[in-house]
């Protein structure tokens, strides 16, 4: 889903008092020894959602603004992921996040005169997906069920279901056969 927040507008002033309030828990996350569980409470926090007792969150952890980053049962996210999530970002369940990725739904748009006016779209990584070390994911995109984006891709298209992509941009390289396909 597309859309756009205009700076000076009544959205954009309540997306800066949500951020003042989160940006304060994100520095106490980073700068703080914590136990794994205090970690899921002060990101819950952060999300205003309960992070599910199976996840586990490695510091740092970084968004630029957290009311519109869900994330799923089972997901393991590494150390240094920067979440920009102003637009939305879905995680589901059983998603495996690798150290230094950046996953970003949002833009500025190109005409100068608008550079401060930002684009929305989510972004929705679908069950089961592995997002290798130092991966980039652009705005829109989504990640299908299953799939692996390898080690310092770029991903600016979807991606489908059972597949491998890897480069910049990232192609698919491979298809994943699953279990359920073998019977």
């Amino acid at each position: 889903m597309k859309s756009q927040l205009n700076l000076g507008t009544e959205a954009y002033k309540q997306v800066d008092e949500i951020n003042a309030v989160n940006q304060r828990l994100v520095q106490e996350l980073n700068t703080s020894v914590h136990t794994k569980q205090e970690i899921k409470d002060i990101i819950s926090q952060i999300t205003d959602e309960k992070v599910d007792p199976t996840t586990e969150i490695r510091l740092p952890f970084y968004t630029d603004f957290g009311r519109n980053l869900h994330i799923g049962k089972n997901v393991f996210i590494n150390s240094n992921v920067m979440f920009t999530d102003l637009g939305g970002i879905y995680i589901g369940d059983g998603v495996l996040i690798g150290p230094n990725v950046t996953i970003a739904s949002v833009n500025h748009q190109i005409e100068p005169s608008q550079r401060r006016h930002l684009d929305l779209e989510s972004v929705c990584i679908h069950d089961n997906a592995w997002i290798a070390a130092n991966v980039t994911i652009t705005p829109g995109v989504a990640i299908g069920e299953n799939s692996v984006v390898a080690a310092g891709a770029v991903v600016t298209r979807n991606v489908p279901a059972n597949t491998i992509v890897a480069g910049v941009p990232a192609r698919i390289i491979k298809t994943i056969k699953t279990k359920n396909e073998d019977k």
